[in-house]
């Protein structure tokens, strides 16, 4: 099967935020076209004034970044990964698709894409997998529809982790960012009396509700479109945000007002790069507890001061 490409066009003011968040999607490289400087650049070093009239016709306000898919990865959620991060950072944004047509890529990355277990508490059942063997563990079905949160990523799965280890019966659970709902979803099967998520994207909201249903939780499940917290009233005994480092740190100047005197601040989404960063938002205000890396990608589990 064919890769599916990702292009995504930025204004040039915007490139690299949008380069930032394409790499959290493929680590592996991007490709970026970006003509803003091409005349002086062909200048400097063939030091003539020839260039192709069709590069000359390139838009030189916008930058295109390439993004490739493997066909055994969902196209669909990596596109809902990037609308979603360059959203929450302000980055006006024009995404298309070259190579499979859409029916293609929404359906065949699922031929890879089995139970996964995650932590020592959770497995997470793809709808369409009728065999599998949970043991005693909860199990959470989803289909991530054109949401972000299959399981599969490196960040839900931090989260997941630590939330198993701080769920206990009755808590409330606050959920920015929460995409296809899981983790709000995963807290209610752990526990917890009711959990609230929120998301920038009105397909998220719309794709946790319906996973919310197909797990039996709607009832103790609530899901709203907003922007980080402008939605969100009363407190909360854990608050986890799997969102990206910029939002981390918007979101972790008044999110304190959310928390109860004890509670638990779960955040990944954050590039290894970047958590100096989030650390020095955190400072003052935040006790970080504990700090779990896998493949490049941070979490971080703190209190409040």
């Amino acid at each position: 099967m064919d890769w599916t490409e990702i292009i995504i066009s930025v204004d040039g003011k915007d490139s690299e935020t949008a380069e930032a968040i394409a790499h959290m999607v493929v680590p592996y490289g991007i490709y970026i076209e970006d003509y803003s400087m091409l005349e002086d650049e062909v200048m400097e070093i063939a030091h003539i004034d020839l260039i192709d009239e069709e590069l000359l016709k390139k838009d030189k306000s916008k930058v295109l970044i390439h993004v490739y898919i493997s066909p055994e990865e969902n196209p669909a959620e990596n596109i809902a990964f990037l609308r979603e991060r360059l959203s929450a950072e302000g980055v006006d944004s024009e995404i298309n698709t070259l190579c499979c047509n859409e029916e293609d890529w929404r359906n065949n990355w699922r031929q890879y894409f089995y139970p996964i277990p995650v932590g020592e508490k959770l497995l997470i059942r793809p709808t369409w997998r009728d065999k599998y063997d949970a043991g005693d563990r909860k199990v959470i079905d989803i289909d991530p529809g054109l949401a972000f949160g299959t399981g599969n990523h490196e960040t839900t799965r931090l989260c997941l982790t630590e939330l198993e280890k701080h769920v206990t019966e009755g808590v409330k659970v606050l959920d920015v960012g929460c995409g296809s709902g899981i983790l709000s979803i995963a807290s209610v099967l752990l526990g917890a009396e009711s959990a609230f998520g929120v998301d920038i994207d009105p397909t998220a909201v719309r794709t946790a509700k319906e996973n919310a249903q197909l797990n039996g939780v709607a009832d103790r499940c609530g899901f709203v479109s907003g922007n980080l917290t402008d939605k969100v009233e009363g407190t909360y005994n854990i608050v986890v945000a799997n969102i990206v480092a910029d939002a981390i740190i918007m979101l972790s100047k008044d999110v304190k007002k959310f928390m109860n005197e004890d509670s638990v601040y779960i955040m990944s989404g954050i590039i290894e790069s970047r958590l100096p960063d989030v650390l020095s938002a955190l400072e003052g205000s935040f006790k970080v507890i504990k700090a779990l890396n896998d493949a490049g990608w941070v979490c971080l589990v703190a209190k409040a001061l």
